[in-house]
């Protein structure tokens, strides 16, 4: 692990590659009746779904990502809120206990600020201060943080969705006491960075060049009736991991206040080796 940069750092890397190492399905709909209007255009609904999270505002979210490596899976979840408009949001990442699942390595929660290109992270661990922030700037990680620090960020997420092809409308369905609209795609990672908004396009270009497999990335959708996403469910594919990102939405207009550390508050020093 190197030594961090300033506020910024290649030490960071290495702190949200480290939070990936420490943690080292599709539900269904029915068939899509051909006079539903929910099918009549799938790949422009899917591709639209960040602009309704824009106008929506704000959300309170889950997230889930799934690790799969050398026979290896484990499950890192969060919770928390993002503002779709400041494109910021605040998630607790939980771990699990340790590797073999011992409740006496219980690990509190890390706590992730999202801003657009950046990730704060607390409660890091690996020699980091309990009261100190790692600052990471998400260009820098492989994969442009989509999965490196335990949750996708959850506009992100939304915004791969741009990149859409080969959408196919599977049927209506409840999700969360909620009348939703199924799809199901694969989406094209340069065509995803092509249309991401700024703060987002060069860390999913980075994830494109660096991270994830090209043949793409397939996804389920579920839209509600105003077009808003309520779930989407990612599989990405590195060289030696098979990882699937979920990302649940939920309570939209929910508040979701978000303060930046400050520089003195912001580790600068070395992250120690796992």
């Amino acid at each position: 692990m190197g030594q961090q940069r300033g506020h910024r750092g290649t030490a960071a890397t290495a702190g949200a590659a480290a939070l990936m190492a420490l943690a080292t399905a599709c539900a269904g709909g029915g068939a899509a009746a051909s006079d539903d209007p929910a099918a009549a255009d799938p790949v422009g609904t899917v591709r639209a779904a960040p602009d309704y999270l824009v106008r929506a505002g704000s959300s309170k979210a889950r997230t889930a990502m799934e690790m799969a490596s050398g026979g290896t899976r484990v499950t890192v979840t969060g919770r928390g809120g993002y503002d779709f408009r400041r494109r910021v949001g605040r998630l607790d990442v939980v771990l699990p206990q340790d590797p073999a699942g011992s409740p006496a390595g219980r690990r509190p929660p890390v706590t992730e600020l999202l801003a657009g290109g950046d990730l704060y992270m607390k409660n890091r661990g690996a020699g980091v201060p309990a009261d100190k922030w790692v600052h990471i700037e998400t260009a820098s990680l492989s994969d442009g943080n989509l999965v490196t620090g335990g949750a996708t960020d959850p506009f992100a997420a939304a915004e791969l969705l741009r990149g859409a092809g080969e959408v196919t409308y599977v049927g209506r369905t409840r999700l969360g006491g909620v009348d939703v609209r199924h799809y199901r795609g694969v989406v094209d990672l340069a065509r995803a960075v092509r249309t991401a908004s700024k703060e987002h396009r060069t860390a999913l270009r980075t994830a494109v060049e660096k991270g994830f497999s090209k043949a793409g990335v397939p996804f389920d959708a579920y839209l509600d009736g105003r077009g808003r996403l309520r779930e989407v469910r990612h599989r990405f594919r590195a060289a030696d991991a098979t990882v699937v990102s979920t990302t649940s939405l939920y309570g939209y207009g929910a508040p979701v206040r978000v303060r930046l550390p400050a520089a003195g508050d912001i580790f600068t020093g070395k992250i120690a080796e796992r």
